[in-house]
């Protein structure tokens, strides 16, 4: 921000929806992007905040909404929060939602697009926020998504060989990685075992802990005998 800005006092944060208005306003692609209001969670249905939605088929206009949304004065998003993704496969989509701030203005926006979950694709967003670098990494390696004109797009968190994406619904983890199982047994089913393994009973495992138990009167009477 400029001293001209810090000196006139924080700006009054615009809402959801008065973003959407001034992104249409300035805007000549009808229908590209709607907003969505927010509702109330209902049965298995959970809560869900206003957001900007970017029509699926329009996913190639991603990189001009959001630099206006960056460079706009009025809106001046400025911070790339968060990039998240949704793995809906009874609707055979991959979710993107971005999550946006502004410093200048302290309001905030989620934009989100519908991507083929067969063959996820969308333009990398690093030459806008460089924050967006790592984040879109994430998405490639969790869910697969490619972010086209990335300047490094490689696994973040799995290896580079690893094969599949663990966050997609129907991923199956692969038993052994390069000889090493990839599974480990639960320490209750160790401790059971080993209970098994060295124990023949209660009385077995009392000793084992405190120890043998003291001889009875009948027995030192039959010793002595």
């Amino acid at each position: 921000m400029t001293e001209r800005e810090l000196s006139a006092g924080p700006a009054t944060p615009l809402s959801p929806r008065a973003i959407f208005e001034r992104l249409a306003a300035s805007a000549s692609d009808d229908g590209v992007l709607t907003f969505e209001d927010e509702a109330a969670g209902e049965g298995h249905a959970g809560a869900r905040d206003a957001c900007l939605r970017l029509a699926a088929a329009a996913a190639a206009a991603l990189p001009g909404v959001m630099k206006r949304l960056r460079d706009d004065p009025a809106l001046a998003f400025d911070f790339l929060q968060n990039l998240t993704a949704v793995d809906w496969i009874k609707r055979d989509v991959i979710e993107l939602v971005y999550h946006l701030f502004s410093y200048a203005h302290r309001h905030t926006i989620a934009l989100k697009v519908d991507l083929p979950r067969a063959a996820p694709r969308v333009a990398s967003l690093a030459a806008l926020w460089p924050s967006a670098n790592w984040m879109e990494r994430e998405q490639f390696d969790l869910l697969g998504v490619v972010f086209e004109g990335h300047p490094d797009l490689r696994r973040l968190l799995m290896p580079d060989d690893w094969a599949g994406h663990p966050m997609r619904k129907d991923y199956r983890e692969a038993k052994a990685y390069r000889g090493m199982p990839t599974t480990r047994p639960s320490p209750l089913d160790l401790l059971q075992s080993f209970d098994r393994a060295h124990a023949t009973g209660p009385a077995a495992v009392r000793e084992a802990a405190t120890g043998p138990a003291p001889p009875s009167d009948a027995t030192k009477g039959g010793a002595g005998a």
